[in-house]
Parts: C-alpha cells; structure tokens; sequence
C-alpha cells in the first residue's frame, strides 16, 4: 500500500478519489500509448486497460516509453510493458492488459470512463469513435505524421476529444472516406525507426490534459469537444475547427442510434 499523499488542491478536493474511480482505455502502447499509460498512472486513474496485439521490437526502442532491449530480446508484448510501467508508479492500480486486437475486447472497454485511441490508420480510428459513440464513451484521438515539404520536413499533429453528440472525428475533417481508402503510409516520411518520441509526448500530454479538465473540476470550462494542433516546426494552436462547428450537433452519430443495448435495471443498481 503506497502512502496517502495530500490532494492537489487546484483539481478539486476530491480529484485523488475520482481518479482512483475512472476506468481508462488505452488502444495502442506503441510512442503515442506508452506516454499516456506513465501519465495516468502518476495521476492514479484506478483501473487501466491497455490493449495492443503487438510486441516490441528493436525499432521501437526510440520512441516507446519504459521499453527495454532485454524486453525486445524477450519478445515482451507492449502491454506487458504497459502494465510494469502502472504498477511500478502506482501498485494500488488495477490493470487488466489484452494483447489483442481492441474490438476482441469491446465487452471488457465498454466500462470505460474515457477512451484513449493511439492508433495508426484511419479506418482504425474511424472504428473505434464508432464503438466509442455507440457506448456513450468519450473518446480521445492522438495523431501525427511527418510530410517532406519544399524546405525539410513538416511535423504536425492533433488530439481531438469526441464526445458523444458533439462534433466528430468526420465533422472535424480529419476521418474521411477518402483518407480511409488511401491509408497514407505509416509515419509518412519519416522512415521505419522515426525519431518522433518527443511529439508522442507533446500530444500524449495534450491528450491527458484534456482528460483531466473532463473529470475534474479544476477549472470552468465548455463542454463538449475539443481539437488541438500541434506544429512540429513552430508551435501549438489552437485549431478554429471547433468553432467553426459550434451549435453542430453531430449527424454521424444520430442520439437513436447510441446507448448500451445490453444495459439493464440490475446495471443500474449495482
């Protein structure tokens, strides 16, 4: 049992309580993931579930946090990474790591008080806001990409927390049907082994922030969604995507079509 340690008092007096209360979906433990998994577990989010078929490899080792060549050498899945890194931080945590795909384990996330989506491909995000709309699950979005441009390289990248009947990863723009079909190629220009873990931090950070104004009172703020940019080459922005949408109620994911169709009475009172 680790020591009680005093409440931070700028998120509220009872933020260590509602922390050690949430559930969090981790989809993805690769650069993006591994960031998330060590922030929430400093925060003492209660109960963790990382999933990610994968294990590590040596080209991972320059951007997956807590990731070691011993573990590449012993073919460790990232979960079981994942999972090390909670404990280590926080040993009261519950973890329940899947090395599985995600929609093998919709049964498992559907508990989830927010979702984390650190994944790659656009069909992939697009699946997993589906299956977060259709649970009520608010849903946060990590995504970056390196394009050689006429003067290097340009960096960019975004995080986007979706909320259900708010404006969606396709009201934003940034999943589409076309993007889906193409699939760019992953990580873009930046080759098999990207030096990209400081971005993954950036956003990973942004991402956490976001989920920390959600559950936490620790500021006043709008509710709803939010879309943050990041420029690589010059600085974070803040992105009009939102504002643009504002009073759009998201038409992707009509409210008749969302809810738990396997909620019951005996749900409720448990």
């Amino acid at each position: 049992m680790r020591p009680q340690l005093e409440s931070q008092s700028f998120l509220g007096r009872e933020s260590d309580a509602i922390f050690a209360a949430t559930t969090a979906g981790v989809i993805g433990l690769g650069g993006g993931g591994s960031h998330i998994a060590q922030q929430i577990a400093h925060l003492g989010i209660g109960t963790v579930i990382p999933v990610d078929p994968d294990i590590i490899e040596h080209k991972n080792l320059n951007r997956l946090v807590g990731g070691t060549l011993k573990d590449v050498n012993e073919k460790r899945p990232k979960v079981e990474i994942a999972e090390r890194i909670i404990k280590g931080i926080n040993p009261d945590a519950i973890v329940i790591p899947k090395k599985s795909l995600w929609q093998n384990q919709q049964m498992l996330l559907r508990a989830s008080t927010a979702i984390f989506g650190c994944v790659d491909s656009y069909r992939q995000r697009d699946e997993l806001e589906r299956f977060c709309r259709r649970f009520l699950i608010p849903y946060i979005d990590i995504g970056m990409d390196v394009h050689r441009s006429t003067s290097g390289y340009a960096i960019g990248g975004q995080v986007v927390l979706s909320t259900p009947g708010n404006p969606c990863l396709r009201c934003l723009g940034i999943v589409t049907d076309e993007r889906i079909e193409q699939e760019a190629a992953r990580y873009g220009a930046t080759g098999s082994r990207p030096q990209v873990v400081w971005i993954n931090g950036v956003l990973a950070s942004l991402a956490v922030g976001l989920f920390v104004r959600m559950v936490t009172p620790w500021h006043d703020h709008p509710g709803g969604s939010a879309c943050c940019e990041f420029d690589g080459n010059g600085h974070l922005v803040e992105s009009n995507r939102i504002k643009h949408l504002e009073g759009v109620v998201c038409r992707h994911y009509p409210t008749a079509e969302v809810g738990d169709p396997f909620f019951t009475e005996e749900d409720r009172s448990a």
